[in-house]
């Protein structure tokens, strides 16, 4: 979708999302933004309506399923979606000592259903007009797991899966989907880690591949070529050959 006129960002109080919301904005968009932090949300919203961008912003759990629900088939009504960018997630490393079942939880109802309850009050709609575009954020993270933050890598495996899958059981409906595979980008995120960050690229640099991308239809959007060429070699090697390159690399904290 080459001209979205809607488009729907989670996450966009900071990172990626807040990259995407900016290089979209624009008169004759109308911006849905939806973040954790209202302060940071609030000051994205009026960047974005600098640059001539009607933006309606809200803070909603996308861990909430019902909560998201109603407010998806609120947004909606008012101005049907054409482009949604499930961009919300979270991190949390384990420094080496384990992670807590807690943990892993809050990442999967916030990086996996947090996708799901993002996306698919929107396919019926979309389905009905017979267009509409999905953009999955999932990470090269996702192509292996890595020591340190197994529900993270868990849950962008399952993000990258699930979106390659439903770009071909949409296709026939008119709704494009891609699945968005970003290595090392500056963010709230990435400013904890204290490990080295090969190709650590900055987000609106990140934002402008995405957005040509999603312009392509690409199913794919993976970034820098680099660190994605290495996330697949390490991906396809023998798994005992993996364990032992990946054993002694830092633990995110």
């Amino acid at each position: 979708m080459r001209d979205p006129k809607t488009i729907l960002i989670t996450g966009a109080s900071s990172g990626i999302g807040e990259a995407m919301a900016e290089a979209y904005a624009g008169p004759g968009v109308t911006l849905v933004l939806t973040g954790r932090d209202r302060d940071r949300l609030d000051v994205v919203a009026a960047r974005c309506t600098e640059r001539g961008a009607d933006v309606r912003a809200a803070t909603v759990d996308v861990a909430d399923r019902a909560a998201m629900a109603d407010w998806l088939a609120l947004v909606d009504r008012a101005t049907p979606v054409d482009l949604c960018i499930a961009n919300a997630g979270i991190s949390g490393g384990t420094g080496g000592r384990g992670e807590s079942e807690e943990q892993a939880r809050r990442i999967l109802a916030v990086n996996v259903d947090g996708v799901l309850n993002t996306i698919h009050p929107l396919i019926g709609p979309m389905t009905a007009r017979g267009r509409g575009q999905l953009a999955l954020v999932s990470s090269l993270a996702g192509f292996r797991g890595y020591p340190g933050a197994p529900a993270y890598c868990a849950s962008k495996a399952a993000v990258r899966s699930y979106g390659e899958s439903l770009r071909l059981d949409l296709r026939p409906a008119g709704i494009e989907v891609s699945v968005i595979c970003p290595g090392f980008v500056k963010s709230r995120i990435t400013d904890r880690n204290r490990f080295p960050m090969p190709f650590l690229m900055n987000a609106d640099r990140a934002a402008s591949i995405i957005k040509r991308g999603l312009e392509r239809n690409r199913g794919r959007i993976a970034f820098p070529l680099p660190t994605y060429l290495m996330a697949w070699l390490v991906a396809v090697l023998p798994a005992a050959l993996a364990d032992a390159l990946l054993a002694h690399t830092p633990a995110k904290e």
